[in-house]
């Protein structure tokens, strides 16, 4: 019998709530999903006018640090924090796990799990380049919002959709967001 597949996802305080919101209705369509969302990524989300409380996700308070997301012996599949502030990010480099969404990212780093971090910062400092390598070596995969322009964009959800369909990539889910790279003869 095959289980369900299980995400977590953590929503920290840097503009990005976008990119949030989308991964987070693809994932709940294929898995189930836990989500956690920092007070501040909340004020962020509501400025740029986005929400998160309609969505089929089991959401954790980023207080609860006996969440079941907190614990080795619970099985998921991966974890994305999107968008990752510089400040999270330097927890989880740094294994600082006094709230949930640091502590979830550090169980999915010790147990070997796809630890995905979308960075949205710019410009980046050599301290956050520095707890960048320092994720990366522990086994995360970093990426910057960063989207690309060959896909021909036509509207701003063009643009996320090709972000978070990388993100969905280094999670393992398949997915048709936005045109993949075929070359310039294609």
């Amino acid at each position: 019998m095959s289980r369900r597949k299980e995400f977590v996802v953590g929503v920290s305080g840097a503009s990005g709530a976008p990119y949030a919101r989308r991964l987070l209705e693809v994932l709940a369509k294929e898995a189930t999903v836990h989500l956690v969302v920092t007070d501040q990524a909340r004020a962020i989300a509501a400025h740029e006018g986005v929400r998160y409380d309609d969505l089929d996700v089991i959401v954790h308070p980023n207080s609860d640090l006996a969440a079941a997301i907190a614990s080795g012996s619970h099985r998921s599949d991966g974890m994305a924090v999107v968008p990752c502030s510089t400040k999270t990010l330097a927890a989880i480099a740094h294994g600082l796990s006094a709230s949930l969404l640091a502590r979830a990212a550090d169980v999915t780093l010790k147990e070997r799990r796809p630890l995905v971090l979308l960075v949205r910062e710019m410009p980046l400092s050599r301290v956050h380049l520095r707890n960048m390598l320092a994720v990366d070596e522990a086994g995360a995969t970093v990426m910057v919002a960063s989207p690309g322009f060959y896909g021909r964009p036509a509207t701003l959800d063009d643009l996320v959709d090709m972000v978070v369909g990388r993100v969905l990539d280094h999670l393992g889910v398949d997915h048709a967001l936005g045109p993949r790279w075929k070359g310039f003869d294609a």
